[in-house]
């Protein structure tokens, strides 16, 4: 029998009578993550998703790879499917585990038996399995507690699987039953990892991005899609509004106290970003803001950004330090792309003593000097849409 993978649902396992709805989406999501690799059979039971290649053709080590960064699965392993007796299930684990357990010292087995017609219990087959690899393994020891290598058999309703230890699924809800939400991606490290991780709450993602092209260069425009595009390899294919700020940014610097420079500029983000959301369906707002990183990001300044949002805004690194947040960039992949030395629109007129403190009324009496709908009706009449996806281009 071919290679093939078993997945572990994670949290699904522990929601009640709308568990089936959950696991659909994600039997649809993964089959619709295996195609770029060929043909593959998913199906769902006893809490494990069963992926099989349908022949030679199949890329399993791209599939393989591609589950790793499959929301909803708790623990992932490749196995070799054989027959359900000890001598079929002894030849699979030479034939598919021998060169681990030639490069192992210690070793033991574990064995589950969740179909219960097997007339072995579970350790009685972890015991004839391990007495005949320690007969075909002489250099190995016996080891329970503290093996170099575990040999893992499953005794299931269609076969017996044979596998080595398994490895960590992306954990979370599978992409979809969380709703949509507009992530506000900048060039920087956090933003794409907020986005990873309301994306791994199930939610749906599309991005907005604000562009002040002169100030602003071509580069940076194509850092933030490049950051999307690999997002995409977990919350799949999602399109980025590009929003030109120019004029925005140079009315604020024109008319309003150069104090309040950045709090406004972040007030007409949240204006367009909820404006363009809606568009989108989505149902709120993501930021990479974490509490005291900078000046805009104190308890008063994002409560009087906050203000101009006509959504919810949700802050998934709110409590992170910049450690932790960098961990996860580099663990997702986007950590090298953010730290490329292109300058978003933040960085543009940036005040020399920027207000950590506003006050809502003062925030509002400074955009009194502006025409706010105009400025908004023609940034997003100039928006420029690019649908991404991490296999193919933007378009």
């Amino acid at each position: 029998m071919n290679e093939m993978f078993l997945l572990k649902l994670g949290e699904i396992v522990l929601k009640g009578l709308n568990r089936h709805a959950f696991e659909n989406k994600l039997k649809s999501n993964i089959a619709r993550r295996m195609r770029p690799y060929g043909s593959f059979d998913v199906h769902i039971a006893q809490s494990t998703v069963y992926v099989e290649p349908n022949g030679p053709e199949s890329d399993v080590d791209g599939a393989w790879e591609a589950c790793h960064t499959i929301f909803g699965l708790a623990s992932i392993c490749r196995c070799r499917p054989c027959e359900k007796t000890a001598d079929a299930i002894f030849a699979a684990v030479q034939d598919y585990l021998g060169d681990d357990l030639n490069a192992a010292e210690s070793f033991k087995v574990e064995s589950k038996r969740a179909d219960k017609r097997f007339p072995m219990t579970s350790i009685q087959l972890s015991q004839e399995i391990g007495g005949r690899i320690h007969e075909a393994f002489p250099h190995l020891t016996v080891d329970v507690h503290h093996p170099a290598y575990t040999v893992y058999v499953e005794v299931r309703e269609q076969a017996a699987y044979v596998h080595g230890p398994a490895e960590p699924g992306a954990g979370g809800l599978p992409t979809g039953m969380g709703g949509r939400a507009a992530c506000l991606l900048s060039g920087g490290i956090d933003s794409p990892v907020a986005g990873y991780m309301i994306a791994k709450r199930g939610v749906e993602l599309e991005c907005v991005h604000f562009f002040s092209y002169p100030y602003t260069s071509e580069l940076a425009r194509d850092k933030v899609l490049e950051l999307a595009r690999l997002m995409t390899r977990y919350c799949g294919r999602m399109t980025v509004d590009i929003v030109g700020f120019t004029e925005i940014q140079e009315a604020i610097r024109d008319h309003c106290p150069e104090a309040y420079f950045t709090i406004i500029m972040r007030r007409f983000m949240m204006r367009i970003a909820s404006r363009v959301a809606k568009d989108h369906g989505c149902q709120c707002l993501i930021t990479g803001e974490n509490l005291g990183q900078v000046a805009s990001q104190t308890m008063e300044a994002m409560a009087v950004t906050g203000a101009a949002a006509e959504l919810p805004v949700f802050h998934p690194l709110i409590g992170m330090d910049k450690e932790e947040i960098v961990s996860i960039a580099r663990r997702i992949g986007t950590l090298e792309t953010s730290i490329l030395p292109y300058e978003d629109c933040c960085t543009v007129f940036t005040p020399k003593h920027p207000k950590t403190r506003p006050v809502l009324s003062e925030a509002e009496a400074a955009e009194a000097a502006l025409d706010v709908e105009g400025l908004i009706a023609r940034a997003i009449e100039n928006t420029e849409k690019v649908t991404v996806r991490y296999h193919g281009t933007a378009v």
